[in-house]
C-alpha cells in the first residue's frame, strides 16, 4: 500500500508540474515536456489526458511549431501558483478590495477567501496576515511600495510584535519603534497606523517612505485604538496641514464624496441632504475656495477666523466683478 500511495503521489506531483509548465508559455512540444519532467513522450500524453479529465482544456497542435497548448475553457479550473505568485496575488487582491477598481471590492474579497482555503499552511498564514491587517478608504492608483515591507508590517500587525523602520523627519531620517495596528490603503498610498513608542501616541506613517523595515520578537498587549481608516484619512486630509476647516454643506454626502478625493477631505453624513466636510490646507482661503467651487450652499463652522475670511473673500469677489456691467436680462422684451 505504501508503494502504491507513493506512486500515486508521484503521478499527482508530476501532473501538477506539467500544469505549471503549460501555464508558463503558450506552446510546448511533447519532447520538451518529456525532457523537463524526466519521462517519456507517452507518459506526457497520459498526463495530458489526466489534465483534460480534470477540466483543463489542453489542445494539441499538429505540424511545425505545434505541440501542447493550455486554452481557455467554459469553467475556471484550479490555478497553480508558486509561493511568490500567491503572495503577489494576495497583495493585488487587497488593492482591489481597497477600492482601486470600481465595483471590484467584493469580488476581490471573495477571491481572497478562496485563495486562503486552497493555499498550503505556510502560505495561508501570509495571506491571512494581509487580509486581517488591512483597511482602506478611497480608490485609485497607488504609489508603488516594496512587497517585502508590506508583508513584514502585515505579519507584525497579525502577530502583535513591535516593528522598526527608518523614517524621514524634517531633514533627518530617524529610527522609529512602533506597535503596529493596521495597514490602511488610501486612494494613492499605503499607510501604517501604529502606536509610536518614543512619542507615546498614535501615529500614521506612509509605507513608501519607510526603509529598513523589520519586525521584532517583542510582543505587546494591544491598546484601545482609534478607527484605523478614519484616523488615517483625517490625518491625510486635515491634520498634516497648518490650517484645518470644517463646513456644513447643503448636499448629500455621496454627492460631495464624488466631488472630493478621499485624501483631500473627510465627508461625514448629516442626514439625507446635509454633510460635514473637514479639510486642511496651507491657508484658509485655499480650502474655502475649494468648498465654494463644489457648487453647493454651505456654512463655515470653524475655526472662528473662517467667518472673517468668508467676508473678506466675498468683498474681494464683489469688487472684482463691479467693473463688469451686468448682462442684459433676456427674459424682458
Amino acid at each position: 500500500m505504501d508503494r502504491a500511495s507513493g506512486a500515486e503521489r508521484g503521478t499527482t506531483e508530476r501532473v501538477l508540474t506539467l500544469l505549471g509548465l503549460l501555464q508558463q508559455r503558450p506552446v510546448w512540444t511533447g519532447p520538451e515536456l518529456a525532457d523537463r519532467l524526466g519521462v517519456t513522450p507517452r507518459t506526457v500524453r497520459r498526463d495530458v489526458g489526466r489534465l483534460r479529465t480534470l477540466g483543463y482544456p489542453v489542445h494539441t497542435r499538429q505540424g511545425a511549431g505545434g505541440g501542447y497548448q493550455l486554452g481557455p475553457g467554459q469553467d475556471l479550473p484550479p490555478l497553480l501558483l508558486d509561493d511568490e505568485e500567491a503572495i503577489a496575488t494576495a497583495v493585488s487582491l487587497l488593492a482591489g478590495a481597497g477600492g482601486a477598481v470600481a465595483g471590484a471590492g467584493d469580488a476581490a474579497l471573495r477571491a481572497l477567501t478562496k485563495l486562503d482555503q486552497v493555499l498550503p499552511t505556510r502560505l495561508r498564514h501570509e495571506v491571512r496576515a494581509l487580509s486581517g491587517s488591512v483597511e482602506s478608504f478611497g480608490g485609485g492608483g497607488r504609489t508603488p511600495i516594496a512587497p517585502e515591507a508590506l508583508m513584514t508590517l502585515a505579519r507584525a500587525c497579525r502577530d502583535e510584535v513591535e516593528a522598526g523602520f527608518d523614517y524621514p523627519s524634517g531633514s533627518e531620517v530617524r529610527r522609529r519603534r512602533v506597535e503596529p495596528y493596521r495597514l490602511v490603503a488610501s486612494d494613492r498610498r499605503w499607510y501604517l497606523l501604529a502606536y509610536d513608542l518614543d512619542r507615546d501616541d498614535w501615529r500614521s506613517f506612509r509605507v513608501d517612505r519607510m526603509t529598513d523595515v523589520t519586525a521584532r520578537t517583542w510582543r505587546f498587549r494591544p491598546r484601545a485604538a482609534p478607527d484605523a481608516a478614519a484616523y488615517v484619512q483625517e490625518g491625510v486630509a486635515s491634520r498634516v496641514y497648518p490650517h484645518q476647516a470644517r463646513f456644513l454643506v447643503h448636499a448629500p454626502a455621496d454627492t460631495v464624496r464624488a466631488q472630493i478625493p478621499a485624501s483631500a477631505a473627510v465627508v461625514r453624513r448629516r442626514g439625507s441632504k446635509l454633510c460635514e466636510v473637514l479639510s486642511g490646507a496651507a491657508s484658509l482661503d485655499f480650502v474655502l475656495m475649494h468648498v465654494l467651487l463644489l457648487g453647493h450652499d454651505f456654512e463655515a463652522l470653524d475655526p472662528p477666523e473662517l467667518g472673517a475670511r468668508c467676508r473678506a473673500l466675498a468683498e474681494r469677489l464683489l469688487s472684482a466683478g463691479a467693473a463688469i456691467p451686468p448682462a442684459p436680462d433676456m427674459t424682458e422684451s
